[in-house]
């Protein structure tokens, strides 16, 4: 993290999990009582996106800490489940649909161990299954340098039997959890593209195999593995390319500690082009073969991406026949031309995920 500026909420004390971010930080907070002068600050930039990702506001989240991904009508959704944390992200991917959903952008850390606890153990108690995660508004992992969040929700995760984390990055920031008595409860996962991608389109992020040594280094301490290819960037010689990147996958772990591995093509909201055309002049990434989907996003035209997933899943099997791969975001057609199956029941991808999880993770069996 390069932060060099820190905004506090007045009504934020001083705990032990502050301080501790102050000191990592070296910075001089400065206290608000609301969240406009931030917000001035950061859109007097010239680039607001930019700026953001050097500016911090520890606040508090206003909202339900726990909430099922909304998914979407459309396409297949994994009953996901998200706990808010924070929102944006340090790293400046040219793809990132953050960049069009916060107006503005803040990179927000989301303050009280106490109220996420709270509402934690209330769901541990449920008589269900639950996959929840943090990277749906942030990368889980760039706090791993100046917070002790990452090392808080492995060890209360730890202590419960029908609940799962998954800690999604780009980054390699482990260090301090690859001693964590874990429990298998926590899923450590990384996004992956081809080199071409990561060097082109995920500016400030890791090398792919900086990302893999990471993943191997969080094998050799117990962690179950997932993967996301999502998304997958269309572009010549690409599927070569990606089958290089899921070969160097199973050359430094080993398939049975893999929990799911994620697929999904490049899909962005209309909004999501200019920004891009203007913050990354020299991508191409929005300039395919895209038609609007049903989601109301751009989307590769179905039979482009299907030839592809089929190439990526079959070089996949090749590897790790047992590993579950799944679509995020994909319809009908898609499942059955790729994968030869639907999951069209409510809820059958989710159960599918839960099994996957409850063989790597120790969930109770009696929810399985």
């Amino acid at each position: 993290m390069k932060i060099s500026t820190l905004f506090i909420d007045a009504d934020i004390p001083l705990t032990p999990e502050i301080e501790y971010i102050i000191s990592k930080l070296k910075l001089d907070p400065i206290r608000v009582t609301c969240s406009e002068p931030v917000y001035s600050y950061i859109n007097q930039s010239d680039d607001p996106i930019l700026k953001a990702k050097s500016t911090l506001y520890i606040t508090t989240h206003r909202g339900a800490v726990i909430k099922e991904c909304p998914g979407t009508s459309e396409y297949t959704c994994c009953d996901y489940t998200i706990l808010h944390t924070g929102t944006f992200c340090t790293m400046d991917c040219s793809y990132c649909i953050l960049q069009a959903y916060f107006h503005p952008p803040v990179l927000q850390y989301f303050a009280g161990f106490d109220r996420l606890e709270t509402a934690l153990n209330d769901t541990f108690k449920q008589d269900k299954i639950f996959r929840i995660g943090t990277g749906e508004f942030t990368d889980s992992l760039i706090w791993e340098k100046i917070s002790l969040l990452p090392e808080f929700l492995i060890n209360i995760f730890a202590k419960q039997d029908n609940c799962i984390l998954e800690l999604k990055t780009k980054t390699v920031n482990i260090d301090s959890l690859l001693d964590l008595d874990h429990n298998n409860k926590t899923i450590l996962s990384w996004s992956l593209n081809t080199p071409h991608v990561i060097h082109t389109e995920e500016r400030g992020t890791t090398s792919l195999n900086a990302r893999l040594q990471a993943a191997q280094k969080a094998q050799g301490k117990g962690y179950p593995l997932a993967f996301h290819f999502d998304p997958l960037v269309i572009y010549p010689g690409c599927e070569n390319e990606y089958e290089q990147v899921i070969k160097l996958i199973f050359d430094h772990v080993d398939p049975q500690n893999i929990v799911w591995i994620s697929i999904g093509s490049f899909r962005f909201m209309p909004a999501l082009k200019p920004i891009i055309e203007k913050r990354f002049s020299d991508s191409v990434i929005c300039y395919g073969e895209f038609i609007c989907g049903l989601d109301n996003k751009m989307r590769y035209f179905k039979p482009v991406r299907i030839r592809l997933y089929q190439k990526i899943i079959s070089c996949i099997q090749q590897y790790a026949p047992k590993v579950l791969v799944y679509f995020c975001m994909e319809d009908e057609q898609v499942w059955n031309e790729c994968m030869g199956f639907f999951p069209a029941k409510e809820g059958e991808l989710g159960t599918m995920l839960d099994k996957s999880a409850g063989l790597h993770c120790n969930l109770n069996p009696r929810l399985l």
